[in-house]
């Protein structure tokens, strides 16, 4: 089969007809209606030519030598089911009239007919292909947002934005830079980048940097031939061309050297790649998401990061907030891990008591969701939460009015506190976020004092 130019994607009308009098005629009628008209005098090659969700209609002539309509529609509606296609034919054949309409034909006319028929078909195929289209985007809209939801999940201001920002950069070709504390999930937002792209049938790869030895990482990134070094028996392909046609994921971007970053700077900025012991450069299509729990402007001022590198990666920034920040998002987070731990061991969903659910709130999570996920696996398995050295809160009050409650449940927030060894009176405030002499205050009424569990406060201990 004959390849054909691609339609341009703006192109409302595409004529196909072999008789070349008709053919101008009709895209004359189309043009003085104002409608962006592409002509084609054959149909070999068009199924191809068309780009994905073109928003435009197809007219054929049906009897044409080479491929004829019906087979150019049987063609169409096998890449797009909803492609609106008008038939037209001279020799008034009704039979082939029903057979063009059970195959999916949006109109059927006979020649001659009147302008305003084909203008009055056309016009209504474009209005229906306009609303197709639309509910299509909507359709993927929605599932990508429900997938975002169902793997970024939280309700917190700073998980909001971060999904919303997710959502804009994964149909785009730019390269990201995501930051986020351990265990945040950096590569959780990597996957849902690339799942959400253009790419999500090619490849994802997942390096970690710092997990590579500084003897092998070029190797291993830029591979390289056979006899490139000692013991390079073989060609070996690396991670950024096995990663060619999809996204390669470089977490801990952090720990590689300053020579493997140039070479990293050089491939972002020209997307090729040269194995090690090997001149030729071979022309990578891939995306780049890199990741860090550093702050690389930092690291370049001190000499520890290349700047040109940081800024050719801080185009698209993404910062993921660490788990203290994102408030009942903890609670949403935990019944989760919990539910899927619960069903993988075959157990009853537990709830989480008040003062579980305090602790949870609590806790600083220095590990952040990947802590949480161990934590809640442990509570899914019959365990305690396992909250080792955090300022857990104490279970909740239950006897008394509220003034009561709201007393007793402050002194033991107090109380928790003071019992990780605070030495002063400033650190002890710097933790419960209040004013030295508001919390001096509240440890005399408490009858609390450092280094003791009863007392009056000394001021010698600040």
């Amino acid at each position: 089969m004959s390849s054909a130019p691609s339609v341009a994607a703006t192109t409302e009308v595409l004529l196909v007809d072999d008789d070349p009098h008709l053919r101008q005629a009709l895209a004359q009628t189309l043009d003085l209606a104002g409608l962006k008209v592409e002509v084609r005098g054959d149909a070999r090659g068009l199924t191809e030519a068309l780009p994905a969700d073109w928003p435009g209609v197809v007219v054929s002539d049906i009897r044409m030598p080479g491929l004829d309509g019906l087979q150019l529609l049987e063609q169409l509606r096998g890449r797009d089911a909803e492609l609106p296609v008008i038939l037209i034919t001279g020799h008034g054949d009704v039979p082939l009239a029903v057979q063009a309409m059970r195959a999916g034909a949006w109109d059927f006319l006979e020649k001659p007919f009147p302008s305003d028929t084909l203008l009055d078909g056309v016009r209504r195929a474009l209005a229906m292909r306009r609303l197709v289209l639309e509910n299509r985007q909507l359709r993927q809209t929605l599932s990508g947002r429900d997938a975002l939801e169902g793997r970024l999940i939280g309700l917190s201001p700073g998980l909001v934005r971060l999904r919303q920002q997710v959502a804009a950069l994964a149909g785009t070709s730019a390269d990201v830079l995501i930051l986020g504390e351990t265990g945040s999930g950096k590569e959780v937002v990597a996957r849902a980048l690339h799942d959400l792209s253009a790419r999500r049938d090619g490849p994802f790869v997942a390096i970690n940097a710092g997990a590579l030895a500084e003897s092998v990482v070029e190797s291993e990134l830029f591979g390289h031939e056979a006899g490139a070094f000692t013991g390079a028996s073989k060609r070996r392909i690396g991670k950024f061309e096995y990663a060619n046609g999809g996204t390669l994921f470089l977490d801990e971007i952090e720990s590689m050297s300053l020579d493997v970053q140039v070479k990293l700077l050089r491939l972002l900025q020209e997307r090729v790649v040269e194995r090690l012991g090997s001149n030729q450069l071979i022309p990578l299509d891939i995306r780049i998401i890199a990741a860090t729990k550093e702050d690389l402007r930092q690291a370049a001022d001190q000499g520890r990061f290349r700047a040109d590198l940081y800024y050719r990666l801080n185009v698209a920034p993404l910062r993921i907030p660490p788990l203290r920040e994102r408030g009942d998002d903890v609670l949403l987070l935990f019944r989760h891990f919990g539910a899927l731990a619960a069903q993988r061991h075959g157990l009853p969903l537990r709830e989480p008591d008040p003062g579980e659910r305090a602790a949870l709130l609590g806790h600083a999570w220095p590990g952040n969701v990947r802590e949480l996920q161990n934590a809640a696996e442990r509570f899914a398995l019959g365990l305690d939460l396992g909250l080792d050295g955090s300022a857990a809160l104490p279970p909740l009050p239950t006897e008394g009015n509220l003034a009561a409650r709201v007393e007793a449940f402050e002194r033991s927030l107090i109380a928790a506190e003071l019992a990780l060894g605070h030495t002063s009176l400033r650190s002890l405030a710097e933790a419960l976020g209040v004013p030295r002499k508001t919390l001096h205050d509240k440890l005399r009424k408490h009858g609390l004092g450092l280094g003791e569990g009863s007392g009056n406060p000394q001021d010698e201990l600040d």
